[in-house]
């Protein structure tokens, strides 16, 4: 059957046909000598946690704040082939994902029927609710790494920002205006992340935030002054409730042996068995890197109620990426499962999310700090 051309992608985690083999490792190269790179792995940047020592880092430092969206991150790829215009977005397993559906078009400025070669975009992509009820998909943007071959990394944040906003976003969106009827034919739409000064956290929580078209889970703080850093990155900090912060890991699932017992024997069962129906004992491990590899960290914690849960899912369970979080207790306990991750987190994020969790860094300490960061801001500028 035809596909429909006026059909959006897929869903937000699986977003077009992916490549692989040659296609894939022809594809990270091609990547990695755009963005001038020896490594052909993900090239996206990675936040830290945050914590009560970056309080004084806000007032020190010029940052950028917006909102962390509950989406999926991707970098957008827009390239060619034998003169097409094609797009990849690219996850953090550094999959890539040919947008195979729709009408995506990034023309040049004042050029309606050229478009953006070797661009690369970081963002997420999210579900946004409409005001009727519907549903969007829709591309975040908050930073550039290449724009038409020229590498932006270097530069700062809202000087990359700029650059994209002038050369791609804004003929983006006069082409939509000047034909409406287009949007029926997109895979998904693309928006600029809105930035904010870093003072402005409580016009955050209490007026944008709220009016969100989609999930939030937190705020992120980007130096302006500091060059796109594929890997960790100290200058972006992610801020989450205390309560709310969390760590992937990978998890390991033990049963316990059972001895035999008298109905077991009477039905010939004389050796010890795996009560496979019990709740299981869930070892974590955090990624230490290089020939440390994976190394144990702590159990989590499984009610019997949510194990029946788990087991009632039919898929295979051991031995994935899941995202943990501490509850009052401080045990570990399950979130969700993170697929569209390959490693769990490296053991310097682990230790910055325990960090967070300690130093309990809250919405109402960053808005009693918002009037130094304000007069620090002020006063450097």
């Amino acid at each position: 059957m035809e596909e429909d051309p006026s059909a959006a992608i897929r869903s937000i985690d699986d977003p077009g046909v992916r490549a692989e083999g040659d296609v894939l490792r022809g594809m990270r190269q091609e990547v990695a000598r755009l963005l001038q790179r020896n490594q052909t792995n993900f090239p996206g940047a990675q936040p830290v946690s945050f914590s009560r020592k970056h309080i004084e880092e806000l007032q020190r430092e010029d940052y950028y704040l917006c909102e962390k969206s509950d989406g999926i991150r991707y970098l957008l790829y827009a390239t060619e082939d034998q003169g097409n215009e094609i797009h990849y977005l690219i996850d953090r397993k550094n999959d890539y994902y040919y947008i195979n559906t729709g009408n995506l078009h990034f023309p040049l400025p004042n050029k309606e029927q050229e478009f953006h070669r070797d661009t690369i975009l970081d963002g997420e992509l999210v579900v946004d609710t409409l005001p009727n009820g519907k549903t969007q998909i829709t591309f975040l943007v908050f930073d550039c790494l290449a724009l038409d071959g020229q590498v932006l990394m270097a530069r700062d944040l809202s000087k990359r920002l700029g650059y994209f906003r002038e050369n791609l976003f804004v003929p983006y969106q006069s082409l939509l205006a000047k034909y409406p009827e287009e949007r029926q034919y997109q895979p998904f739409f693309v928006e600029m992340k809105d930035m904010q000064l870093p003072y402005g956290v409580e016009a955050m929580f209490k007026d944008m935030i709220p009016k969100l078209r989609h999930g939030n889970d937190g705020l992120i703080f980007t130096c302006l002054k500091s060059e796109y850093k594929p890997g960790t990155d100290q200058h972006i900090l992610k801020w989450k409730d205390a309560d709310e912060n969390s760590i992937d890991f990978r998890w390991q699932l033990s049963w316990d042996k059972v001895e035999a017992d008298e109905v077991d024997r009477a039905e010939g069962i004389t050796e010890p068995w795996t009560d496979w129906e019990a709740v299981p004992h869930v070892d974590l491990f955090v990624n230490h890197g290089g020939n440390a590899g994976y190394q144990h960290f702590g159990q989590l914690h499984l009610e019997e109620s949510e194990w029946e849960t788990l087991k009632a899912l039919g898929d295979p369970l051991n031995d994935r990426i899941v995202e943990c979080y501490m509850d009052e207790q401080k045990r570990w306990r399950f979130s969700r499962f993170r697929d569209d991750k390959t490693d769990a987190n490296h053991i310097s994020t682990v230790n910055s999310v325990i960090d967070s969790i300690r130093d309990g860094v809250t919405k109402d300490d960053l808005i009693a700090a918002a009037a130094s960061i304000r007069h620090h801001w002020k006063a450097r500028h």
